[in-house]
Order: C-alpha cells, then structure tokens, then sequence
C-alpha cells in the first residue's frame, strides 16, 4: 500500500523506512472521503462499523478488549466521526466498548446504533420491535453509551410480527421526548422507506451491500436521489468473480483489494457511507486509506459492469 524508498546506508535504512510508513500512516484520514448528511449532521464518508469489536458469534466481550479500544480510538484519530453500532452486538458490549474508549466523546463524532434484535445466544438472533422492547432499548443505549441524545437510532429489521407502523411511532415518540435526534432504518425494502417517511423524516438506510452483493441497488438509487444516507453493511462481502476483478483492479491502481472494493462504493453514489469493521488497528488503517482512492474512471466502469451472482449468506 505504501511504497518506501531504501537509502544503502549503515544503519540508517531501517529508520528511514520505519520514518517513511509513519508519516504514511498519519497522512490517512476519513475525510479524504468527503462529507455526507444525516439530517442537520454532516460526516466524512468513511465510517467504522463496531460489531466485530465483540466475541464470537457477536457474543460476549471480545478475545482482545485492548485491541478493541485501541481500534476504536485509532478509527476516531484517523478522522472517523461517524461509529455504528447496536444494543445487539454484544449484546450491550459494543456499546459498552465504545463509551469505555472515547467517552467522553471528541466534538462532531455521530453514534449511530440501533434496536429492534434480542439475542439469545451465540449466532442466534430474535426479532422484537415491540413499542415496549424499543423503548428499553433506547433507554439501554443511552445508559451503556453514556449519552443524553442518541444522534441516530435505526430500527435494526422490521418485526414480521409487529406492526411497521407501530414501531415507527414508537421510535418517532422516541424523538419527540428528546431521546433520539435522527431516526434510520436498516434491513429494509422500499416500501418501508417509503411508508416511515410517512410518519418520521430517515436520514439514513443502512442494508448489506457491497460490490460482491448488490442486491440493494435499487434501494441505494432511491437513496441517492432523495438524498438519504446510504450504510452498506458487509461493504467488503465478496465472491469468487468479484475477487479476480478486485485484484486485477487493485495491481492496476496500486492498492489492496479491500481498499479498491471501498473505492467502488464511494464512487458509486454520493450518499453511499462505507462502514467497515474490524478489531485490528493495521486494518482500520488499511479500511480508512481508501478515503483517498479515487478509482481511474476505466477502472470504475469495468467494475461496475461485472455482474456478481445473487449472494446468500446461507451458503
């Protein structure tokens, strides 16, 4: 990712080396990417997704908690002010994790999380988007995240055996008493965009997208043209077409793979927000780079053309 030019010299080629790849490092920035709003909010278009911070199966504490918080505050150095999260993921230790490293939190950072998921064990999630669990969810989010307001809250999935409506209002009261600023939706089709919009304005759509998985681009469209924040969650999901086009693309601008795949969904609509997750300070690293990509527009369009097959996450 970084080219670093070796001077033959005793003793002096490592450090200038070592020298080159942090001055390297601390040039990336998240707002490379530019800006995007969220209603009266406006964040750099690189976020960081905080799922992978918890334990397997998005359970329990994770395997390395310092590794966790070191990747959380390095992200927000590196210019990140837009973190996404869920009571979910944990449940309640991605949250947690997130107070306990920026808490109290640097001006301009956005939290997005959501509620709408119970969690029973390891891998095993159950929906509730009942007036009553999303009023304790708010209420346990503003308390692990040690907030008054919650920026934005998502609605995690529409509940098959809840009103949409009824969870809407819910959130939309939620908003009027002052514990939320902005309402979002994640996991949706068009017609919950549409019939939210109805009864709450949504700065944000948050569905798994990617440029392995574009069965959202549609919606993505909708978003761009209503001006509404498009989160790709899975933003670097891939298959096996996808990889031999993202290599070839990526040898052929000078990046990796990942950095080319986040490229893409930057270039692909100037509402789409990236939010990438992991628990390693060398990968965020890697993840926020791409805020400065700007794919060769030959690049971009053979990209684009490639045509993935519908992707399962069922296997």
């Amino acid at each position: 990712m970084f080219q670093v030019a070796l001077i033959a010299v005793p003793n002096l080629t490592y450090w200038r080396s070592e020298l080159s790849m942090a001055n390297s490092v601390q040039s990336i920035s998240a707002a490379a990417a530019g800006t995007v709003r969220l209603g009266d909010l406006t964040v750099n278009r690189m976020g960081y997704g905080a799922m992978r911070i918890t334990g397997k199966g998005v359970w329990g504490p994770p395997a390395d908690k310092a590794a966790a918080l070191e990747t959380l505050r390095r992200a927000v150095e590196l210019g990140v002010n837009l973190i996404d999260t869920a009571d979910s993921y944990g449940p309640g230790v991605s949250e947690e994790l997130i107070a306990e490293a920026l808490h109290p939190y640097p001006p301009g950072l956005v939290i997005a999380t959501k509620g709408g998921w119970e969690r029973v064990g390891p891998g095993q999630w159950t929906h509730n988007a009942s007036p009553k669990h999303l009023e304790a969810a708010v209420e346990g989010s503003l308390r692990r995240l040690k907030l008054d307001r919650i920026d934005v809250y998502q609605l995690h999935v529409p509940d098959p055996a809840v009103s949409f409506d009824a969870s809407m209002e819910t959130l939309a009261r939620q908003r009027q008493e002052g514990k939320i600023r902005h309402i979002a939706l994640s996991n949706v089709a068009l017609e919950h965009v549409e019939r939210a919009r109805k009864i709450v304005p949504i700065v944000s759509v948050q569905n798994r997208y990617s440029f392995a998985d574009r069965e959202w681009d549609y919606l993505l469209d909708y978003c761009a043209k209503e001006g509404i924040a498009f989160m790709p969650w899975a933003p670097l999901g891939q298959n096996r077409e996808a990889n031999t086009a993202l290599d070839a693309a990526a040898k052929e601008v000078g990046a990796t793979a990942h950095q080319v795949a986040l490229a893409w969904l930057l270039q692909r609509a100037p509402v789409t927000l990236p939010i990438p997750g992991t628990s390693s300070v060398a990968h965020v690293e890697e993840n926020i780079a791409a805020a400065a990509l700007r794919l060769p527009e030959p690049v971009f369009a053979r990209l684009s053309a490639v045509t993935p097959p519908p992707a399962s996450l069922r296997g």
